[in-house]
């Protein structure tokens, strides 16, 4: 997109402010790359355009595999925005707010082609319930992970047949009952969290890079009959998880949520 002068000056602004998301298609690895200023946090805009670029690389032929990334050295993802979360005042906007992650969620989970994760740094909350959808995670060892839902009055229930599915019911316990403290990136691999841990980025990127153009020169079909596999017994999803966004979305309208939310802006 060539966008001139001044108006070049305001888009890179608004794209600061609001964050952004984009796909690239690099060697049959289609690269969705998202950021916000908050940590890299998933405000409902943030999380649309990422389904949005989830079909597009779904429906596109020179796409074989998928990469999701984010920008920075530091949070890989922050998870929900709280921003938005305080607007929440009812159970119909409670429960869109959260829908957003079940949508999300389910389109990785419906999706034909492998999708990668890059994490280079910490991840909270629906981070990790994006992570945990992931098919092949590559992950640095700054990047820790926390589900910090029970400490502000709600729980992981929407990304909770994810991270389950990834990582096993006991690890959930802990990660979900431990929601105050940070489980290390050496932990996340070896509860199945991160296929690949590397000392630093650099290192990361140069495995990263090698694994996937190696899966994006398969066959395309084997892939798809594979990840059929690997999703076996999922379809429930469809009704679980806008189920369990009605169950988060009542807690969210609780006193000890509301009152968490109200002591943000003190």
């Amino acid at each position: 997109m060539d966008i001139p002068g001044q108006n070049k000056i305001d888009w890179l602004f608004l794209s600061i402010m609001k964050g952004f998301v984009t796909l690239k298609n690099e060697n049959k690895v289609g690269k969705i790359h998202f950021f916000h200023p908050k940590g890299n946090s998933l405000p409902s805009t943030i999380i649309k355009s990422l389904i949005d670029c989830l079909n597009r690389a779904e429906n596109d032929p020179d796409i074989n595999i998928v990469l999701i990334e984010s920008s920075g050295s530091s949070t890989f993802c922050s998870g929900a925005s709280l921003s938005e979360l305080k607007s929440v005042k009812d159970i119909k906007s409670g429960t869109a707010f959260f829908m957003g992650f079940a949508e999300l969620l389910n389109k990785v989970r419906k999706m034909s082609k492998f999708v990668f994760a890059r994490v280079h740094g910490k991840v909270v909350g629906g981070g990790v319930g994006l992570v945990s959808a992931c098919d092949y995670t590559f992950a640095t060892e700054k990047a820790s992970i926390k589900l910090s839902e029970l400490s502000i009055g709600l729980g992981p229930y929407v990304i909770e047949p994810a991270v389950s599915r990834k990582i096993g019911n006991t690890a959930f316990t802990q990660l979900s009952i431990d929601s105050s403290n940070w489980k290390t990136a050496n932990w996340g691999m070896k509860k199945g969290l991160y296929a690949h841990l590397s000392p630093d980025i650099e290192t990361m990127d140069e495995a990263l890079n090698e694994k996937a153009e190696l899966v994006a020169s398969y066959a395309p079909e084997a892939i798809s009959q594979l990840r059929k596999l690997h999703w076996k017994n999922t379809q429930h999803w469809e009704t679980l998880l806008p189920e369990n966004a009605k169950i988060t979305a009542q807690l969210v309208l609780s006193d000890y949520s509301q009152n968490f939310m109200k002591s943000l802006d003190q």
